[in-house]
């Protein structure tokens, strides 16, 4: 009465079993890369070196290091601000790169009336 054992699925035949596979290989290829960006990182530095920031290509704070001799207790504020200017550096060079790796893959796929 037919073979027993595990049924494998089948694409439907036409326009939406492409878009099944389209759509499987898409997953495929964004899992890669997310797991790519977890790996690579940013290095930025401000204040001429005085402060610098890694982080991952998922915006993963990694580190910061700050050079002693700007840390001065009377102006605690300016090393502050490196800080903050030194992590927002990170965070736009770590989306860039994610939009590197993520971008053409979102333009890879060809869903009928989704754009």
């Amino acid at each position: 009465m037919g073979s027993k054992g595990k049924r494998r699925f089948k694409a439907p035949k036409g326009p939406g079993g492409n878009m099944m596979r389209q759509l499987e290989e898409l997953q495929n290829q964004m899992a890669q890369a997310q797991s790519s960006l977890e790996e690579e990182t940013v290095t930025v530095s401000v204040g001429g070196g005085a402060i610098t920031v890694v982080m991952s290509g998922t915006q993963e704070l990694k580190s910061i290091k700050i050079q002693p001799e700007v840390v001065d207790p009377e102006d605690v504020e300016m090393l502050q601000d490196l800080i903050v200017a030194a992590i927002k550096e990170a965070q736009n060079k770590s989306q860039e790169l994610a939009a590197s790796k993520l971008g053409p893959l979102a333009g890879g796929i060809d869903i009928p009336g989704l754009f």
